[in-house]
């Protein structure tokens, strides 16, 4: 692949599996460079990976849940790649599942900072580079799951419920700066870490029947749709979540 033109850097946190690597695999190919931030600084691990591509990632380890390093990494980044910041995704997540009952405040307020306060702070950290430049993407990752009532699932459904009315506020608070936010909330997605209990077993059974196509999303699948926001830029859709689940959410 001949990448001619050079289209800015993207940020992408929790690149370095599953989701996150796809949408930097989706990225590069189209011609970003891609600041793959993750906890233990790989780059991300994902079968297409060409040396040209691998050229394009930027791998730095990183708590997405400090501000403090967060700008630090995004400025180092920045200077590494000589292009300018055009986006942001904020892919970053954990899972959480348990008994309401059993619930435990810390357990709680973890899974929150990592998936709903770090929204806030990468957010806030990538502000500067995109008011420059008084245009630029974020794209948060949500899920389907904080349109539903999901039996041992309170606390990841809340977070995720958080990072949609927070795509909706920052849409609506920084659309005057030529900065859109949507929300991209996927199904069930097979990744290296669920893949046996979404090939086989009751989980299995269970998305056979209730998605209509019978089968889980791939990892790919997300990354294509996220690459495809930025490379077509419409000016005028912020705000939005996009579910991308295979109409599992809206099977009666």
């Amino acid at each position: 692949m001949s990448v001619e033109i050079e289209k800015g850097c993207v940020m992408v946190t929790g690149a370095s599996r599953g989701i996150g690597a796809a949408i930097a695999l989706g990225l590069a190919r189209a011609g970003y460079r891609v600041g793959c931030l993750s906890r233990s600084g790989e780059m991300p691990q994902i079968s297409g990976v060409t040396p040209e591509i691998a050229e394009r990632f930027y791998a730095a380890a990183c708590d997405v849940s400090r501000p403090e390093q967060l700008a630090k990494t995004f400025a180092e980044i920045t200077q590494r790649t000589g292009q300018p910041v055009v986006g942001l995704v904020n892919n970053a997540g954990i899972h959480s599942q348990g008994r309401i009952e059993t619930i435990e405040e810390r357990e709680f307020k973890n899974v929150m900072d990592v998936n709903a306060y770090s929204v806030l702070a990468a957010s806030q950290s990538i502000y500067p580079f995109l008011l420059e430049r008084k245009s630029g993407l974020i794209v948060n990752i949500g899920s389907f799951f904080d349109k539903l009532g999901v039996k041992q699932h309170l606390t990841y459904c809340a977070t995720k419920a958080a990072v949609a009315a927070m795509t909706r506020c920052m849409a609506v608070e920084w659309g005057n700066k030529g900065i859109r936010v949507l929300n991209v909330a996927p199904g069930y997605v097979m990744t290296d870490f669920n893949r046996d209990q979404i090939e086989k077993g009751p989980l299995a059974d269970y998305l056979s029947k209730r998605i209509p196509a019978g089968v889980a999303g791939q990892a790919q699948d997300i990354g294509n749709f996220v690459t495809s926001l930025f490379v077509l830029n419409s000016p005028y859709m912020t705000g939005e979540t996009i579910y991308i689940d295979g109409a599992h959410g809206i099977l009666q």
